[in-house]
């Protein structure tokens, strides 16, 4: 594999990071996402559903009605994918596919009483969980780790930039 700078990066510009907090910096981002996973991983077992299934019930907490191409543009999933998706939800009863009165080529999506209250249980177990975590720093403490996670998230957003900046040439 070869890798072209499309962009002007240039390395010296980051001088003042330490080869130990690249390093730290790394190990806490991992940790981290390993952390992730296993949430996830609990989530679906506690919940019965593939992670699929339990992120594509969450787009639906402000929205009444989605679109299969609406969730799978959100999901980053392709159209098979999403229909599979969609089948798995359909057969637990938690979603329904009506026609659209204005297109009847498309379906609209909305959730079943069943989905409703899945998706209720979903969002009270995260709140939960998320106030646990939050309640192991103190107020002052919980407002620079808030601060602090929307600097890290605004940095990574520009590593995202960042990546954009290769080609990657197969």
């Amino acid at each position: 594999m070869n890798i072209v700078y499309s962009m002007n990066y240039d390395k010296t510009k980051n001088t003042d990071v330490t080869e130990y907090q690249l390093r730290e910096f790394q190990n806490l981002i991992n940790i981290i996402f390993h952390c992730c996973q296993e949430r996830l991983a609990y989530q679906s077992r506690k919940f019965c559903l593939p992670d699929a299934e339990l992120r594509c019930l969450i787009f639906f907490n402000d929205e009444k009605y989605l679109t299969s191409k609406n969730i799978s543009l959100k999901m980053k999933v392709g159209k098979s994918r999403m229909t599979k998706i969609i089948a798995g939800l359909e057969e637990k009863n938690l979603i329904r596919r009506i026609k659209d009165p204005e297109d009847s080529r498309i379906f609209l999506i909305s959730l079943t009483s069943s989905g409703k209250a899945k998706l209720a249980e979903i969002k009270a177990f995260q709140d939960d969980l998320h106030r646990v975590v939050l309640s192991q720093v103190n107020g002052q403490e919980r407002k620079k780790l808030l601060a602090n996670l929307d600097l890290l998230k605004a940095c990574m957003e520009s590593g995202k930039e960042f990546m954009m900046g290769f080609n990657v040439l197969f």
